[in-house]
Order: C-alpha cells, then structure tokens, then sequence
C-alpha cells in the first residue's frame, strides 16, 4: 500500500462519519505529491496519518484548513519530521475498557491485569471506571464510559482487579504535563467528550498509579507477567498496538503469549492479527476484532463506543 492509499483509506474507513477535519486533511495529503514525498523519506511505520496529525496539533500548527495544514508542514517539515520519527500513536483511549468488560467481568476473580504497549495505563482500570450501555448502568464514578453493546448481554459487575501492570517501549506518565499534552494532541479535534475522558481517566491513575514498565513485547514480557500474584487470574491484553510492530514480532508475541498462564485478550484490526473466518462487520465503520485465547469474539468500534458480538 503507497503512502497514499493508506490516507485515503484513513479517511474512508476510520475518518468518515467520526471526524470531519481528519476526513478532509487525509484525503488532501494522499492527493498532494510534495507532501508525499516528505512522508516517504520516513520509515513506513511512521508515515501513519494518526501521528502527523498529532504531531502538527501538539505543537499549536492548524488541522482545521487542509491549505493551512500544508502550508504548515512545509514551512516546519525538519521539527515535524523530527517529532514523527521519535514518537508513537500511544492513544490511551479508556473507553476501550467497556468493550472489553464483557469478557474481564466473566474470568474468574481476582485478576492481575497485564497491558500490552500500555502507553499511560489508563486502560488498566476497568474496575474504576463507570458504564453505560444503553440503559444498562454498570459502576459509579468518572469517567463513564458509552457503549452500544449488541449481540450479549451487559455486564453487570465490574472485575476485581488486584494487580495492574503496563509494558510499552516508551511508557507515559499522566503526572507530566507534556505526556498529557501528547495524549490530548492524539484526540481527534471534534472529540470533546475523549479529551473530558482523559482527564477524568488521568485523574484515576494519578491516584493509584499503575506498575508502568519500559520494555519489549516480546522481550521483557515473561519477566513483568512472573511479578502478577499468586491466587489472581493473568490477563495479557493490548487495543490497538500491534500494527505498530513488524510482523516477524508480531508472530514471536502471540507465540510467546499463548504460553503463559492465564488468559489473553487482542482487541486488534483483523488485517493486523489475522483471526481466520470472520461474519460480515458491521455496516461502516473501522472495526477492530475483540478475541480470547486466539478465539474471534465481536467486532469492535475503534474508541470503544460499540461492541457488536457474534462468538
């Protein structure tokens, strides 16, 4: 896939019907051949819309103009170029907790939870949070997080979680501002309601801080999961993380994953884990697959605002 064909597919399937402005900027960029030819000087993993975007937004450059956005990646493509190839798309979408409550809630308790490129860790508090599916409430407190849940039944109880800990080759800190600065510049411009999650998910693990350790997935993952506790169930999990790992690792993790104890959970786009035959996904929509043990269980919106189930 050229440089271009993934912009427009960003737009397409990810962008379209979810944010306008990245909708537009995406469809600019794959038609604009001096822009192209910059993002080819990068290594492919690091050409991907999700990071020029946020890069450019971090640092105060305009997204809501395409001509704008051009003009200023031009004007600033050493500094813009220089950010993209040192950072990752590390979105530490919380809301990715309620599709994955069904399955944490169903374990057997306690568990030790184990995220795999965990970025903040705000993921690691599914106990913590609230739900909402539909007129189902699950929890109390903040952030609450909104799910259209088809296909199951809602949960109704949270897990118990003893132990949580996160592995990702540059681990963030909700204590610092210019972590949060990266996490709020990885939310899409109209998300108002994401960038009043982070917070409230930020001030949840500012309480509690999670065990964040720096690492390899497949390297120093054995060594964190021997530190769970004896007594509680081991889930390894990761949303959206392995299409920013080279294929040959990719294979090496899930191999090695399935080896350990416990239980293992990939909320991933099915291109990226490839999981056999699927049902037809839903109507439009980027969608992830949700699955147990190597085992496809529903699709998934990429946010967490919807869980369709059909395993």
């Amino acid at each position: 896939m050229t440089t271009s064909d993934s912009y427009l597919a960003f737009a397409e399937r990810e962008a379209r019907g979810v944010s306008p402005t990245y909708e537009r900027l995406s469809q600019a960029v794959a038609r604009d051949p001096e822009l192209l030819a910059l993002l080819d000087t990068l290594p492919p993993a690091k050409r991907q819309p999700n990071l020029l975007f946020g890069v450019v937004r971090l640092a105060g450059g305009p997204v809501d103009d395409p001509a704008a956005f051009r003009a200023y990646v031009l004007a600033h493509w050493p500094d813009v170029a220089a950010q993209m190839r040192v950072r990752a798309t590390q979105t530490n979408e919380a809301g990715r907790c309620a599709v994955l409550l069904p399955l944490l809630a169903a374990l057997p308790q306690p568990l030790a939870l184990l995220e795999v490129g965990a970025s903040a860790g705000l993921c690691l508090y599914p106990d913590r949070y609230a739900y909402r599916y539909g007129d189902h409430r699950v929890g109390t407190g903040a952030p609450v997080l909104d799910c259209v849940l088809t296909g199951t039944v809602p949960p109704d109880r949270r897990p118990e979680v003893v132990w949580r800990a996160g592995l990702d080759v540059h681990p963030l800190d909700v204590t610092e501002p210019a972590d949060l600065a990266w996490l709020d510049a990885l939310i899409w411009p109209e998300h108002r309601h994401r960038r009043e999650r982070l917070r409230a998910a930020a001030a949840v693990a500012v309480a509690d801080p999670p065990l964040l350790v720096r690492g390899d997935l497949v390297d120093d993952l054995p060594t964190l999961a021997a530190r769970a506790p004896a007594g509680a169930t081991l889930v390894v999990f990761h949303s959206s993380v392995l299409y920013q790992v080279p294929p040959e690792r990719r294979a090496a993790f899930t191999g090695l994953v399935r080896t350990l104890p416990g239980y293992w959970i990939a909320n991933e786009e099915p291109a990226v884990l490839p999981q056999g035959a699927l049902p037809e996904q839903p109507a439009a929509g980027f969608h992830n697959v949700l699955a147990l043990d190597g085992r496809p269980l529903a699709w998934t919106r990429g946010h967490g605002q919807a869980a369709s189930w059909f395993g």
